[in-house]
């Protein structure tokens, strides 16, 4: 992880403030999962927390051991909803909410993988004219 080179910044470089972190059993083939249907980048680090990246987010994956598995729910904006969607299913997800319009705007499904983690899929579709 590097530094930040403003030292008044307390994150390091490309970081946010918050982090989201899961913890689960085989967190290799969870890394696997978000690349295949996130196109995440990162890889698998079996010595740390693996840092991979969903659009302009990082995400730690570390495996249980010292820690118990805690499931997330995350939302996670993508440029296709549905297709996301679909490609989460065929990964081996569970659907919870198939892809609709919201009240509020996004199109949104929901899924949950084999981990308990719940991933809601949306896209925003930007401000109407």
């Amino acid at each position: 992880m590097k530094k930040a080179r403003n030292r008044s910044h307390f994150t390091p470089e490309g970081w946010h403030t918050v982090t989201p972190r899961i913890v689960v059993h085989d967190a290799e083939k969870l890394v696997e999962f978000v690349k295949q249907v996130f196109g995440a980048t990162g890889d698998y680090r079996p010595d740390r927390p693996s840092v991979i990246k969903i659009g302009d987010s990082m995400v730690m994956v570390s495996d249980a051991g010292i820690r118990n598995p805690m499931p997330a729910f995350l939302y996670v904006y993508v440029d296709d909803t549905d297709r996301t969607y679909r490609r989460a299913v065929q990964a081996g997800a569970s659907s919870l909410e198939e892809p609709s319009d919201t009240p509020y705007g996004d199109r949104r499904g929901m899924i949950k993988d084999e981990w308990g983690n719940t991933w809601q899929i949306a896209t925003y579709p930007g401000d109407a004219a």
